[in-house]
């Protein structure tokens, strides 16, 4: 799966990483839905540094369409609660 976050570039994920980076993702929305500005700001950071460590940085010209949008790190919780589908950001 290609993954794109926000003003950084694109990474590979693999399909056996997914179950994790779904378990922070449920977190980060449980967070959003509490209205828990600290445990929001930590979830997303832990999202995405999860997927920077298990991701495989694509070249900057890689016309690789990504397949999943994250947001970047300094986004506030109104931005990611926008980009929030019916399976958080990370469907499966």
């Amino acid at each position: 799966m290609i993954v794109r976050i926000m003003g950084e570039g694109q990474v590979e994920i693999g399909q056996d990483d997914l179950d994790v980076l779904n378990a922070l993702d449920g977190e980060l929305e449980a967070a959003i839905e509490a209205g828990e500005e600290e445990a929001f700001r930590e979830r997303l950071h832990a999202l995405l540094d999860k997927v920077r460590h298990v991701g495989k940085a694509l070249p900057d010209d890689s016309l690789a369409s990504s397949e999943l949008i994250l947001p970047p790190a300094d986004a506030s919780m109104d931005e990611v609660r926008e980009m929030l589908g019916d399976e958080g950001l990370i469907p499966g």
